[in-house]
């Protein structure tokens, strides 16, 4: 595939007509790398725009039990746009997974591009508010959720059974009603032990009914706990899923209104330019 036409594909110049697409492909350079070299690195400095033609590219934040893939790159895709309009550091690192051919385009050269055809400029801008309603929709969609309701409507009827049993055994109640049943069991039987009663002392039948109560309660306890577990690991992950959201949901944020600012700038030079241009023209004729 030609280089404008693979431009062409790419939401970021889509709008672009035939000839933009061919002058601005012209000013991309070729550059091939294998998989696992980092294209660059988080904090690093920013001056140029990449597009996939072949291969994949990670982009991921921290490293090791820390690292967060943030995108998965495939061709046709472009990453580490935002240094061409104001030369931050890269906010992330990209690292091929696979051999890769990658197509470069410099800040000047872009730049260069751009105050050369301020039509151009308009049509990556509607791209860049596209961009912005698309972070809106990211706001406008919900993570968090009650993963305890939704725990709950799943857990099978022995678990049930065992948080309830557990819930009344780990209570004052069950407390009030197990010494007022073992001071009757025992005063019942030690009133009428003169008149054969079913249990006399040293109360056996008692103590092998404690003795199954206990065995039995221990597995019940451990069957909720367990469950607890579940649910308690359901939240962590929530609650990470709802601060990555976040976090990402400021990175865009900051990162649009920054690309924002620069179209603005970059298109009031490049209506600048043109004006004089223009203005130069009618004074010769």
């Amino acid at each position: 595939m030609d280089r404008h036409t693979l431009l062409s594909h790419i939401g970021f110049f889509e709008d672009l007509d035939h000839d933009a697409c061919v002058a601005l492909a012209a000013r991309f350079e070729e550059r091939t790398c294998d998989a696992g070299v980092d294209v660059f690195v988080e904090g690093a400095d920013g001056d140029s725009l990449f597009v996939v033609v072949d291969g994949a590219v990670d982009i991921h934040k921290g490293e090791g039990k820390n690292k967060t893939t943030l995108a998965s790159l495939f061709s046709g895709q472009m990453f580490g746009e935002m240094s061409l309009f104001d030369g931050s550091p890269r906010s992330a690192t990209a690292t091929t997974t696979k051999p890769s051919t990658l197509l470069v385009l410099d800040q000047e050269d872009f730049r260069a591009f751009v105050k050369s055809r301020p039509d151009a400029a308009l049509a990556i801008m509607g791209e860049l508010a596209q961009r912005i309603r698309s972070t809106n929709d990211l706001f406008a969609s919900q993570v968090s959720r009650d993963v305890l309701e939704e725990a709950q409507e799943h857990l099978s009827l022995g678990q049930r059974v065992a948080d309830t049993v557990a819930s009344f055994g780990g209570s004052w109640t069950f407390i009030l009603v197990f010494v007022l049943a073992m001071a009757s069991w025992m005063g019942g039987n030690l009133l009428f032990a003169d008149r054969g009663a079913f249990d006399p002392y040293p109360f056996i039948l008692l103590n092998l009914m404690l003795s199954t109560t206990a065995a039995l309660q221990a597995p019940v306890i451990m069957m909720s706990q367990n469950s607890q577990a579940a649910k308690d690991k359901l939240l962590a992950q929530n609650d990470y899923l709802v601060n990555l959201k976040a976090e990402l949901g400021i990175q865009n944020v900051l990162k649009n209104q920054a690309e924002m600012l620069q179209r603005l700038t970059l298109l009031e030079r490049a209506v600048g330019a043109a004006a004089k241009t223009t203005t130069k023209s009618e004074g010769t004729t």
